[in-house]
């Protein structure tokens, strides 16, 4: 880094990526991340109280781009209930997969990181069952779903497709047969919605 850059959490969390892609989650270091930037590692313990603090961050951000791009579905007018529902399934779905086969490495430190920061996890999975809910309350709203608790539904959806996005499972998402049986599934509970 360059003396003249300021030094803010953002790049520190850009340079921590490039550490854990490189090193892996055990050997990586606070120092490793000061060394990338350019800086002392007490700069990084500015931002940063603890290691641990730093990897949380690390994890909570990669988890975040999923869901924003989830919520800029879910809020999209004009789409109706059913239609929305399978897309962000299938958009999820598509954006576990592409971290899987597109960074092997960093899927690999993450699925170590998710491990150690259980409530990163839990407000990741309650921030996605969440817009699911919407969704189906949407739905209901339109006459288009049959859901008198929207809360339960959006929480049986989600785990119905645990298959589909969660990390446990990416060896399975390289299949040829993947894409048949993420339809076959989502098709399904579509189905069981409407009736």
């Amino acid at each position: 880094m360059a003396a003249t850059e300021t030094l803010t959490a953002e790049r520190i969390l850009e340079a921590t990526e490039e550490v854990l892609r490189r090193y892996g989650p055990a050997k990586a270091t606070v120092v490793d991340v000061a060394r990338v930037l350019g800086v002392s590692h007490g700069s990084v313990y500015r931002h940063f109280r603890t290691k641990a603090a730093l990897r949380e961050a690390v994890t909570e951000r990669w988890l975040s781009r999923t869901e924003t791009a989830l919520a800029e579905l879910t809020a999209t007018p004009g789409l109706a209930a059913p239609a929305k529902l399978h897309e962000w399934f299938a958009l999820l779905f598509e954006a576990k997969r592409h971290k899987a086969g597109d960074d092997p490495e960093l899927f690999a430190t993450y699925n170590v990181l998710i491990d150690e920061n259980s409530g990163v996890v839990d407000r990741h999975i309650g921030v996605l069952i969440d817009q699911v809910r919407s969704i189906v309350e949407e739905g209901s709203r339109e006459a288009e779903f049959t859901a008198p608790d929207p809360e339960s539904t959006a929480r049986a959806l989600f785990y119905a497709t645990a298959r589909f996005h969660d990390p446990g499972y990416a060896p399975e998402w390289r299949r040829p047969t993947i894409e048949t049986e993420f339809e076959s599934v989502v098709s399904l509970l579509l189905r069981g919605l409407r009736t």
